[in-house]
């Protein structure tokens, strides 16, 4: 069971103690708040701490309430506000559910704030999102991004600025993360704000040959020489094979 670092308030109900997770004997049990629980959980390592001022603040949260069931309550457990009342274990199942997507959607916003740029960048730079697969790119950090800012749409890919492409991540556990908490403008506001961080395009291409020869270069060899028979063949007054 996950512990915190201090006596429980009686007046809150702290749901992430609920959730079981291999026991250990180390500090990684101990968490004080929900986000700290959430952030550290398998598959959850892309996200960042949103600051809690800027949860509190509800013009941070404009349309938010339309999109989230249960949005209040699962606004209180992100702050550690739920109050301790009985409840039935499906509805403490769907308050967590629309928990974390609401802490997905806060995300996806905090993230290209000043302050949230600053969180991510730290993490690009820690290569905390992995290197990109494409052997040119020679292991250049990638920055996780949505295909669309619309939720359950897409999970989140990986993006490299050096080939500007995206890629799916390796673990199946990020790749169920929905894109639309991180946001299809995110990577790009990142460069725009740390526009030395943006490296050259790769120039190298991969060029496919056959025996040391391009590939399109035969291709066109071969078209060549077919025109010239059939110009020859005209000449000869042959019938085409065609």
């Amino acid at each position: 069971m996950v512990q915190t670092t201090g006596p429980l308030q009686p007046e809150c109900f702290c749901f992430y103690l609920l959730i079981d997770l291999p026991s250990t004997d180390s500090d990684s049990d101990y968490y004080r708040c929900w986000i700290e629980w959430f952030i550290n959980l398998e598959g959850k390592e892309y996200f960042c701490d949103v600051d809690e001022e800027y949860i509190l603040d509800r013009f941070n949260l404009t349309n938010l309430p339309l999109e989230v069931p249960h949005y209040h309550k699962a606004l209180d457990l992100i702050t550690d506000r739920l109050p301790n009342t009985p409840m039935s274990d499906e509805l403490r199942g769907q308050i967590e559910q629309s928990a974390i997507h609401l802490y997905g959607l806060i995300h996806a916003r905090y993230i290209i704030t000043a302050r949230g740029l600053v969180k991510m960048l730290e993490k690009y730079k820690r290569g905390d999102f992995g290197v990109c697969p494409r052997v040119y790119c020679s292991q250049h950090s990638l920055l996780p991004v949505g295909i669309t800012d619309q939720p359950n749409v897409k999970g989140v890919k990986l993006y490299c600025s050096r080939c500007e492409d995206v890629y799916n991540p390796k673990s199946k556990k990020h790749a169920l993360v929905d894109g639309a908490y991180f946001g299809s403008s995110f990577p790009h506001m990142l460069f725009q704000v740390y526009p030395t961080l943006k490296p050259a395009p790769s120039e190298q291409r991969y060029v496919p040959r056959i025996f040391g020869f391009k590939i399109h270069a035969i291709a066109e060899l071969h078209r060549w020489q077919a025109d010239q028979r059939e110009e020859q063949k005209k000449r000869l007054g042959i019938a085409s094979d065609s």
